[in-house]
This record gives structure tokens, C-alpha cells and sequence, in this order.
């Protein structure tokens, strides 16, 4: 290794590639500042390669084999279906590939430097950067650290060949036959539900009452409804235990109440949240940043630390832990740094859940703007009346708009059907440009879409729907 004693300068510093990292690094880049951008793993982070990217493009195969099972609902019949585990998973690879070397040119294109390796900060301003082959020491006018997160490791289920996290579910070399998961979170119903439309056997256990916890319940209830209607058991108010391995399985111990019971598969794949990447060797200390509960680094309103010229972005500071949200995050930081008056506002932070139907939500909950002393009114109307819903067979869901009584303004949306991740793009749009109800029934939506949806529910709000009759 080379190590290189005189600093060499860089205005902007930037730790992770993942998603908050790169469009950071891209777009202080852009405002002129000449950037560095450091990760030891590979460019795209976890999102790209190992967790939302890769998990879509499963979730997406795994729908397509169901819609071809069952096509005879639009009068096709398909024989003889079969899943190629291997050319699925080529798919799915062929994706980050093309995605992360897309990244890679957009570095050169806007003239970011990338190492590979890691980095430990020596004091308030430098770093060292190093690998095997080097080790060059850089001093910064300002750093963004976006290390990330990776899946917790429960202490009673250290991960090996039998017991996963979500990244080893994303590779393994068989589709399994049966997969236990621990947790009923974004992440477990997103894989389990996957499996269980290739036809795996899945079990969910779930410490709380119900799955999906961040979502009405009116939206988890449907999708507990399909993931049954796939055979998948769901055991709630549950407690693992134990796990016992074999060579080719894995038994889970778990209680509910005072009974003991245990469930065998091939797989056990624990989801229960991820911890943020502040723990390691970084040397947080010497450059006088301040951790605080959890792990997490403590910022102002412009994703800066205790340090003045270091920021931190993404899953390392408080929030959702969410691609998206790093994204803003880096952009925000990137633009502080060259004396924009860019601030985080959390106002329209959309949480989406790939699941089978597809949840979504932004804003505000009815009970959140009842708390906030709003008079609440409320909108909702159903994917079974919509026209292009039903021409998809595709007639589950709803959307729901939750609005000031007294001003009409929209403060918050929950869409739960096909397409609700894109859908949702519209609502957050509104609440973050302050429009109200009529704003929305105003606006002519394309006919037949299920966007038309959204309209009738602020119709319905409204009180003037002109798709359905008031109750």
C-alpha cells in the first residue's frame, strides 16, 4: 500500500455511492465544486445492487409468471408455465449492471472522481482514503457522509448458509420450496410475497398485530388478503425464539402468548429494520461529529453535523430509512455547501410498499390532521368501478384523500392498488404545492387511466362524485 504524507485538496468530499451519495456528488458537481466521491463496496450502494433495484426486478418476474399462470381471467390459456431460477436472476443482475455503470458515466460526465475504498477522518478537515493499493490523504473544504445502512443481525439468528438477510434473499442459487420470515415490514412482505407467486411455501412471523405497520389498516388488510390467497400463513402477535440449522434447512421456534411453535423451511430470512453505518472504523470522533441515539448523526435543517463542514444524508441521520429521501437529502446538502438557501422539508416524503396490491402514502393520515387540529375531510373511492382497473383485471384497492374540511387543501393521500407507487407521484405534487381538492377535480385526467381515480376521490370529498352515489 502507498501511503501519501502531503494532503491533497478537494473541495467536496463525499462518502457512499449509493443513492443520497452520488446525487450529491453529481450535483456539487454541478454547482462548480470539484468533488471526490469514496465507497468500498461498489458505485449505487445498497439501492442499486443489493435492495431496491434487484428486489423490483424479482417482484416484477414474479408477477409476470403469475399473470401468465392465471390468465385465463381474460380468456388465454397458458400451459406448461415454468420458472428458469438461473435466467431470472440474469434479469435481474443485467438491471444493476446497466444501472450502476449508468452512474459511473454520469461521474465522468460531470467530472466526479471515484475511489474505491474506504475512508477515516484524521481531523476536522482531512481524511485518508485507502485501499490495498493505496492510501492518498485529501483535505476538503467540505464532506457529505452517506454510509448508509445495512440489515440488523438479530444475536438468536446470526446469518449463514440457512438463515439470510434481504441481500442474501436476492441471490440465492435455487428457488426455495419454503422460506420462513421474520417480520412484516416493507421489506418481509415484499420478498415473501415474491416467493410465494414463484410458488414457494412462505410463513410470516410478525411481532406486532398486523403486517405493514406504516399503512392504514383498510390498505394492509388487502394485501393480506392476496398474500392468503397465495397460501402464505401470517402469524401475528408472534416472538422467535430459536432457530436450529441443518445443511438443508432451518427450524424456527416462536411463541404466541404462552404457546411454543416451531415451523420448518429452507430458508429463514430476517426483516427487522436496518442499523445505520456510523459503527465502523470511519473516525467520526477526530472530525468532532456528533452521534446521537441509535447510532444516528445528529444534523440541522441543511443535513449539516456538529462539524460545520461536514454533512451526513440518508439512513445515518433521523427519518425513514428510504432511497428517495437520501436523494433529497444529498441534493439539499450539496446545494448548503455552495451558499444556496436549500432546507429539508419532510412535508412530502412518499412511502411506498412494492407489495401485491401496492401501497402508498403521503402527507398526513386522518388521525395525524385530526391531532394537528385540522377538521378532517375525507375522500375515497374504489379500483372496482374504474374502468381501466377493471380492463386490467386489476379492480383491488382504492384511493383515499385526506383534506382541511374548512380550506379544501389536500394534506395527505393512501392509494392502495395497481400502479399506486406512480400514482402517488401526483398527490405529493399537490400537497407540496399547497393545491386543494377542486385544484385536483379540476384538472383533466387522461381517460380510461387509473388516474381518474384520484379525481373521483376528490370528487367524493367534495360531495359532488359523478362515478358513484353517496352514502
Amino acid at each position: 500500500m502507498v501511503v501519501g504524507d502531503a494532503s491533497l485538496d478537494i473541495d467536496t468530499l463525499v462518502i457512499g455511492a449509493g443513492p443520497g451519495g452520488y446525487v450529491a456528488a453529481i450535483r456539487a458537481a454541478q454547482l462548480g465544486q470539484s468533488v471526490l466521491c469514496v465507497d468500498k463496496e461498489y458505485v449505487g450502494g445498497v439501492c442499486l445492487n443489493v435492495g431496491c433495484i434487484p428486489s423490483k426486478a424479482l417482484i416484477s418476474a414474479s408477477h409476470q409468471y403469475e399473470s401468465i399462470s392465471h390468465a385465463d381471467a381474460f380468456g388465454i390459456t397458458a400451459s406448461d408455465v415454468k420458472v428458469d431460477w438461473s435466467k431470472v436472476q440474469e434479469f435481474k443482475s443485467g438491471i444493476v449492471k446497466k444501472l450502476t455503470g449508468g452512474v459511473g458515466s454520469l461521474f465522468k460526465a460531470n467530472k466526479v472522481q471515484f475511489f474505491s475504498g474506504e475512508v477515516m477522518f484524521i481531523n476536522e478537515n482531512e481524511a485518508r482514503v485507502f485501499n490495498d493499493q493505496e492510501a492518498p490523504r485529501y483535505r476538503f473544504k467540505n464532506c457529505i457522509i452517506a454510509t448508509g445502512s445495512r440489515p440488523i443481525e438479530l444475536k438468536a439468528f446470526p446469518y449463514g448458509n440457512r438463515i439470510i438477510s434481504s441481500t442474501g434473499a436476492l441471490s440465492l442459487p435455487e428457488l426455495p420450496k419454503s422460506v420462513i420470515v421474520i417480520g412484516g415490514g416493507y421489506i418481509g412482505i415484499e420478498l415473501g410475497q415474491m416467493f410465494s407467486k414463484f410458488g414457494t411455501k412462505v410463513t410470516v412471523i410478525e411481532g406486532g398485530d398486523s403486517i405493514l405497520p406504516g399503512f392504514d389498516k383498510d390498505m394492509s388488510s388487502l394485501v393480506v388478503k392476496k398474500l392468503k390467497g397465495t397460501k402464505v400463513d401470517i402469524v401475528t402477535g408472534a416472538l422467535a425464539q430459536s432457530a436450529e440449522q441443518t445443511d438443508n434447512d432451518v427450524t424456527l421456534t416462536y411463541k404466541v402468548g404462552d404457546k411454543e411453535e416451531k415451523v420448518t423451511a429452507d430458508y429463514l430470512l430476517v426483516t427487522v429494520g436496518r442499523r445505520p453505518n456510523t459503527d465502523g472504523d470511519l473516525g467520526l470522533e477526530l472530525a468532532n461529529i456528533t452521534v446521537g441515539e441509535r447510532g444516528l448523526i445528529e444534523v440541522d435543517d441543511q443535513c449539516r453535523t456538529s462539524n460545520k463542514n461536514v454533512y451526513a444524508i440518508g439512513d445515518i441521520i433521523a427519518g425513514p430509512a428510504l432511497a428517495h429521501k437520501a436523494m433529497y437529502e444529498g441534493r439539499v446538502a450539496a446545494e448548503a455547501i455552495s451558499g444556496l438557501p436549500s432546507v429539508i422539508d419532510y412535508k412530502c416524503v412518499p412511502a411506498v410498499c412494492f407489495s401485491d396490491p401496492e401501497c402508498a402514502s403521503v402527507g398526513y393520515t386522518e388521525k395525524d390532521a385530526k391531532d394537528k387540529g385540522h377538521n378532517v375531510k375525507v375522500g375515497k373511492f374504489p379500483f372496482a368501478i374504474n374502468g381501466r382497473a377493471m380492463s386490467l383485471n386489476a379492480a383491488e384497492g382504492f384511493v383515499k384523500l385526506v383534506a382541511d374540511a374548512d380550506s379544501g387543501l389536500v394534506l395527505g393521500a393512501h392509494i392502495v392498488g395497481m400502479e399506486a407507487s406512480n400514482m402517488i407521484a401526483e398527490l405529493g405534487l399537490a400537497i407540496e404545492m399547497g393545491a386543494t381538492l377542486e385544484d385536483i377535480a379540476l384538472t383533466i385526467h387522461a381517460h380510461p387511466t387509473l388516474g381518474e381515480i384520484v379525481l373521483d376521490a376528490a370528487e367524493v370529498a367534495l360531495g359532488h362524485p359523478i362515478h358513484t352515489v353517496l352514502k
